[in-house]
């Protein structure tokens, strides 16, 4: 059985009688043992209650009974995510046996379709990092070369999905999370405008600018899963209508005629040739289908960095001063302390890049520093947005590459931290607009390594990124993961 198809051909097939959901779902759970050693994708894996849940579909099927659009199809879920019965973790100590008493809104869409939940997978600690190896439970590895990092946050969801390991993932994007895995793993990530997907059961790290997102291997099938988590929803006031849009409809309308912007600031300096290389052919791609590209400068992404971690960090120590190990917590006794020691002892046991954003949250925040910084980041992320407001009433799209560099060693960056934020330059803009973002797989390096290529478009433009994606998509022919 070939676990390497896509999610549409998975339910085409579960349609036509080809595969059983308990038969796919087996051999899957049988990969996950396999590679699981090699990769460490996943934190928990949903094994039994999975293939329970996947006979229960094929009875149904068998009886011709009404099944739910996704058929079995195994989904794994980023471990920051709340699923009711099984552990969220978010990756740190703070969590590590929490078991949410709910599901998310995405996971309860998911679930009301028929997919199964086949796991959680890793990140790097409440989502801080861009390498999956800030995690209390151990970096995930790059299943194109286990001695390399996979990206992050959502590394667990890239190489979950890239490893065959599921069909679909989701994880969360808050500078870059979801496109990261998805370059640096060959696969499909998309970033989507802020609040068209619910942020309810996402445990919080910067509520203003964090977006779940879907993994995938295809264009197609990230436009099959955002059919179903889009939407508006009461228990998220973010939340957008977007019309009951249908993502997979003209998929292949082609770029014939639109224009594409290449963002000038994250095509030249500090940009590894090999990634410049693959980025030119693309656009030279896209051109010969009919597209019209011309550079575009956005000067204001060169402080996108400053403003990002600002922000994002101010919000994320307002948000983690909740862990104070007595609502929820790891084993640790209260006896011998006062309030302010006990909680200074235990958060002692958050991880470096955690502790390193709350401090540097908890700074930017304090008396005299909030105006100076805070605020400054505030107008920046504000002219940033203007600027792809002009941007976007002369182009249709904004094309550049997801990640600046190729994958890294595990270890090779991890001690320099101003390093690894630079790393998130092409992608963070993203979110501080509010603006949908998509990686789509587009070439291997000499040495083996994927590139992605990163599209932008205007808010509320899914439909139209995704047929930019897909016609991207289609100019390549990628090879399997080796692993």
């Amino acid at each position: 059985m070939n676990l390497g198809i896509s999610a549409t051909e998975f339910v085409s097939q579960v349609r036509d009688g080809t595969i059983s959901v308990e038969e796919f779902v087996a051999k899957t759970i049988e990969r996950i043992q396999k590679v699981e050693n090699k990769v460490h994708a996943y934190i928990t894996l949903n094994d039994k209650n999975a293939l329970e849940k996947a006979k229960i579909i094929d009875k149904k099927i068998c009886a011709k009974e009404k099944v739910g659009s996704c058929l079995g199809m195994p989904i794994s879920i980023k471990d920051n995510i709340c699923t009711a019965g099984l552990k969220t973790t978010c990756a740190s100590k703070m969590l590590e046996n929490f078991i949410a008493p709910y599901d998310a809104t995405v996971v309860s869409k998911l679930k009301a379709q028929d997919a199964i939940i086949i796991g959680k997978v890793n990140l790097d600690e409440f989502a801080m990092g861009s390498t999956t190896e800030f995690s209390y439970f151990g970096p995930t590895k790059n299943p194109w070369n286990i001695e390399y990092v996979p990206g992050g946050s959502s590394g667990g969801s890239g190489v979950s999905v890239s490893a065959f390991e599921s069909l679909i993932s989701l994880g969360s994007d808050t500078g870059g999370s979801v496109r990261s895995p998805a370059s640096f793993c060959s696969v499909v990530g998309l970033k989507p405008t802020y609040g068209l997907v619910s942020r309810h059961g996402l445990v919080s790290y910067a509520n203003s600018i964090e977006q779940i997102g879907p993994v995938a291997r295809t264009v197609e099938d990230i436009a099959f899963i955002l059919n179903i988590i889009s939407g508006q929803d009461v228990r998220d006031n973010t939340t957008i209508d977007n019309g009951s849009v249908d993502y997979t409809r003209d998929l292949d309308a082609g770029v014939s005629g639109r224009k594409i912007g290449i963002i000038t600031q994250m095509t030249s300096d500090g940009i590894d040739k090999e990634v410049v290389s693959a980025t030119n052919r693309a656009i030279s791609k896209l051109q010969g289908l009919g597209a019209e590209c011309t550079p575009v400068s956005i000067d204001a992404v060169e402080h996108s960095v400053a403003a990002y971690y600002t922000i994002a960090s101010a919000e994320a120590s307002s948000n983690l001063a909740r862990y104070d190990n007595l609502r929820y917590g790891f084993d640790f006794g209260i006896e011998g302390y006062e309030f302010k020691a006990y909680v200074s002892k235990v958060r002692g046991n958050f991880g470096p890049e955690v502790t390193r954003r709350m401090l540097l949250g908890a700074f930017v925040l304090s008396a005299g520093y909030y105006g100076k910084y805070y605020l400054k980041a505030q107008k920046a992320r504000a002219k940033i947005k203007s600027q792809l407001d002009e941007a976007f009433k002369k182009v249709d799209f904004l094309i550049a590459p997801t990640m600046p560099i190729l994958p890294f060693k595990i270890g090779e960056k991890i001690d320099d931290p101003l390093t690894l934020y630079l790393l998130d330059i092409n992608t963070i803009t993203a979110n501080l607009s509010g603006i949908p973002a998509i990686s789509v797989p587009f070439d291997i390096s000499s040495s083996g390594f994927p590139i992605g290529i990163q599209l932008l478009a205007n808010t509320l433009q899914e439909k139209e990124l995704l047929q930019a994606a897909y016609a991207l998509q289609e100019t390549t022919n990628l090879p399997e993961v080796p692993i």
